[in-house]
């Protein structure tokens, strides 16, 4: 009886170990990848995110990474699942995904809850793009008022307070924020009219319903090169290679005014340095490749890779600037 109990209780035990991957031993770093790799998307497929996931995924499967590399799109809350995801399952690098401005500096001020702490939870990889907006107006507002560069832009703001309304792809989003900021620092009222996405609002401004609005760069470029819009400004602190006559924001005299779209590759914290290191590798080098970094210009980026401490340090200092920035917007999602 007692022998029959103990071989009973090296099953329960031996079913436990196989079944609970944390009671087993961890793979030596040296042998990864010996499996395939999950790189979560934390949004809708078709968007700029899982554009660059695909591509430079795909250039690292054909290089001697040896591993199949498959997106997986995760959307919702902001981008908050998909992150959330990654962080639950496991830090042995076989589940990455592609992190962002919102769901590694703007949500952990923007949620009233998160599932998650951004600042000690995830571990930056590589940083693969990062875009400005651009200060759009309205062509036909533009022209009716005279507006053509920022100082009389400016000039109207003050002495029209409350008259002109600028579209946003929703509450908190980074052309919201950057209208609040915009507000602030000038001490000017303008009205923030959100949309459900960027699509919406840009046809609100196109129709003058909307006068003004921070689109991303690479879809504001079109308009601007159709003559549907008037570019007054980049967002970041400097100018964009894609518009170089455009200025920026600090040149008119708005200080500390730095604001770009940017997103990166980013694995849960806890994941051996080594994987880290070999996987900002082989990413890296695939942004190095003419192809992709044609594809990615198209994108409005032009980044050189760096390493992962290059983007842990820059994710810090975005993660402390957004707390400033969600609190002046008042933005809140509960």
């Amino acid at each position: 009886m007692k022998l029959r109990k103990t071989f009973s209780l090296a099953l329960v035990l031996s079913a436990s170990f196989l079944l609970n991957p944390a009671l087993q031993a961890a793979e030596p770093v040296e042998n990864y990848p010996s499996k395939p790799v999950q790189f979560i998307v934390p949004y809708s497929p078709g968007g700029p995110l899982d554009a660059a996931a695909r591509l430079l995924s795909d250039k690292v499967q054909d290089t001697d990474f040896g591993q199949r590399i498959f997106v997986d799109n995760k959307a919702g809350a902001g981008g908050n699942i998909g992150i959330d995801t990654m962080i639950r399952s496991g830090k042995d690098g076989y589940t990455i995904a592609m992190g962002a401005v919102a769901t590694m500096a703007i949500n952990p001020w923007l949620y009233s809850k998160i599932p998650f702490d951004a600042s000690k939870d995830i571990a930056p990889v590589l940083l693969v793009s990062n875009v400005p907006n651009v200060l759009v107006l309205n062509k036909e507002f533009a022209d009716e008022n005279n507006i053509n560069d920022l100082p009389a832009l400016f000039a109207y703001m003050k002495a029209n307070p409350g008259k002109l309304n600028y579209a946003s792809g929703g509450n908190g989003s980074a052309g919201h924020l950057a209208g609040e900021l915009l507000k602030n620092k000038l001490v000017i009222s303008m009205v923030h009219v959100p949309y459900q996405g960027a699509n919406p609002a840009k046809l609100s401004l196109l129709a003058n319903e909307t006068q003004l609005m921070f689109d991303n760069l690479a879809s504001a470029q079109t308009l601007i090169e159709s003559g549907k819009v008037k570019a007054l400004a980049v967002t970041t602190a400097k100018r964009s290679k894609f518009l170089p006559d455009v200025s920026t924001l600090q040149e008119a005299g708005v200080d500390d005014f730095d604001i770009g779209t940017w997103f990166g590759i980013v694995a849960p914290a806890g994941t051996p340095e080594p994987i880290i290191t070999k996987l900002n590798a082989v990413y890296a080098q695939a942004m190095k490749d003419p192809k992709v970094q044609e594809q990615l210009r198209a994108m409005g980026s032009d980044l050189e890779p760096g390493s992962a401490q290059d983007f842990a340090d820059f994710a810090k200092k975005e993660y402390d600037k957004y707390k400033e920035i969600v609190e002046l917007s008042n933005a809140r999602i509960d």
